[in-house]
């Protein structure tokens, strides 16, 4: 099975590189941005996306169909985007991660699973950020071979809830980060109300 694996060289990017690759799948990764002549020479089955900053054309998506997928640290329609973790505290929204099908819209695809998480005041955005990941790590570990094997049911999310941020959005808010992403994320929520 030849993958596309799009993201950076971080921990969890790593992890699902290298649980692909345990299972002899042939995977390129890359933090570049694609190249069309690229993916059709290499024939891939899978394009997947974890943490990666650019936005992939519609004629890539399209050669993927419903086998270019993405992993992302929000509990899908709540904060798509960028910042996900953060907005969840500063909105008070719903906590968790998704693997979503990807389309034309940011992070608006059919969703293939997902899992909402709870998080304690004693958080930091750091600490839930890691943790977030780690749970984003396990679903897909877990979940794999269902999707591989064309076994999930997809749902359709639902495009009337749900929030949107730009990383831009964030400056308005820096203020209440006194200690960076050590903060606590008991003095954010509801952060977006007060600024």
């Amino acid at each position: 099975m030849s993958v596309i694996f799009l993201g950076p060289n971080n921990k969890p990017q790593l992890a699902i590189v290298d649980f692909l690759k345990s299972l002899d799948e042939s995977v390129i990764k890359t933090n570049q941005i694609l190249d069309i002549n690229f993916i059709k020479k290499n024939k891939f089955k899978y394009l997947i996306s974890y943490g990666y900053r650019y936005i992939i054309k519609n004629e890539i998506l399209e050669i993927f169909s419903k086998n270019a997928i993405n992993l992302h640290i929000s509990y899908l329609p709540w904060n798509k985007g960028s910042d996900p973790n953060l907005w969840s505290f500063l909105e008070n929204t719903p906590k968790g991660v998704t693997i979503h099908v990807m389309n034309e819209k940011i992070d608006q695809g059919e969703i293939m699973f997902q899992k909402e998480l709870y998080f304690n005041n004693q958080e930091t955005l750091k600490t839930s950020y890691e943790k977030l990941n780690n749970e984003l790590v396990e679903l897909f570990i877990n979940s794999w071979s269902r999707i591989k094997n064309n076994k999930v049911k997809l749902s359709i999310q639902n495009i009337k809830k749900g929030t949107y941020h730009k990383s831009s959005d964030k400056e308005a808010y820096k203020d209440l980060l006194k200690n960076g992403w050590d903060t606590r994320v008991e003095t954010l929520i509801n952060g977006a109300k007060s600024v």
